[in-house]
C-alpha cells in the first residue's frame, strides 16, 4: 500500500499485489507528473488511447491546448492501469461510470466502476496528477497554491470558522497563501467522496485552515504532502457506505 504521508513524486502504474484494506482504513494513493510521460501524438505510445473508452477519447479531442489533453490522457491512462491492477482485468476493458447524484435523480455523482466495490478518485492541477483507490468512499484534491489576489476573493465563501483563521495571516504572508490551499484541497476531497461536488455551499461543512483538518462525522480528512508549490487533501468514508 502506498502511504499518503509520503511526498508525492512519479510512480508508475503497475500491477499490484493483494486485495484491497478494509473499509475504514487509509486508502492508496498514486502519483504521477504529466512531464514525465511522453503524450505527444508523434512520438507518444500510441496504445495510449486506445486504452480509452469512446466518452474518454471525445473528452480528450475536445481540448483544445495540447497542454490539457496531455493532461487528461496521463491521468486517465494512469486510472485504467491502476483499476485494472486492482481488478485484475486488462486496462481497456475497465467500465467507468457515474454513481447517482446526492442533490438529484441524474447520474452524475462520484465516478465510480460499477460493480465492483472499489472506490477511486482523481485529481490533477499544473505537472502533478493524485489518485485514491479505496474500500469506501474517496475524494482527492490536488491544486497548485493559488495568488494572494485569488485567496481574498474565494475566502468569503468558506466557513466562517475559516474565514477567521485566514484572516489572522497577513495578506503578504506566504503561509496563507498555503493555508488557503490546505482549506480548499481539504474542502474538494470531501466534497468529491459525498459525490455533490461545488453544488452544496461551501461554508456549511468546516475542515479548517489550520495545520490539522477539521473533524467531519463519518469522514476522515488527511493532508497529502505535495511538492513545494502544491496543496493536496484526501477524504475517505471511515464506514461501508
Amino acid at each position: 500500500m502506498t502511504d499518503h504521508h509520503a511526498p508525492a513524486s512519479p510512480v508508475t502504474p503497475g500491477p499490484l499485489a493483494g486485495p484491497l484494506a478494509r473499509p475504514g482504513t487509509a486508502p492508496d494513493v498514486w502519483a504521477l507528473r504529466v512531464s514525465a510521460y511522453d503524450t505527444s501524438e508523434e512520438t507518444g505510445d500510441p496504445r495510449a488511447l486506445d486504452l480509452l473508452d469512446p466518452a474518454e477519447r471525445r473528452r480528450h479531442s475536445g481540448f483544445r491546448r495540447a497542454e490539457d489533453r496531455a493532461r487528461y490522457l496521463a491521468s486517465h491512462v494512469a486510472l485504467r492501469r491502476l483499476a485494472g491492477a486492482y481488478l485484475r482485468q486488462d486496462p481497456g476493458a475497465v467500465a467507468l461510470g457515474r454513481e447517482d447524484c446526492p442533490l438529484c435523480p441524474e447520474p452524475h455523482g462520484r465516478p465510480s466502476l460499477p460493480g465492483t466495490g472499489l472506490h477511486f478518485s482523481l485529481s490533477h492541477s499544473g505537472d502533478l496528477v493524485l489518485l485514491a483507490f479505496a474500500a469506501t468512499p474517496v475524494g482527492i484534491d490536488v491544486e497548485v497554491l493559488p495568488p494572494v489576489g485569488q485567496v481574498d476573493e474565494v475566502t468569503p465563501v468558506l466557513h466562517p470558522r475559516e474565514r477567521a483563521e485566514l484572516a489572522a495571516l497577513r495578506a503578504d504572508d506566504p503561509a496563507r497563501a498555503a493555508a488557503f490551499g490546505r482549506c480548499w484541497c481539504r474542502k474538494e476531497a470531501y466534497l468529491k467522496g459525498t459525490g455533490t461536488g461545488l453544488a452544496v455551499p461551501l461554508d456549511g461543512t468546516y475542515v479548517g485552515a489550520g495545520e490539522r483538518p477539521g473533524d467531519v462525522p463519518g469522514w476522515r480528512l488527511v493532508d497529502v504532502q505535495a511538492p513545494e508549490g502544491y496543496a493536496a487533501a484526501l477524504a475517505y468514508a471511515t464506514d461501508a457506505i
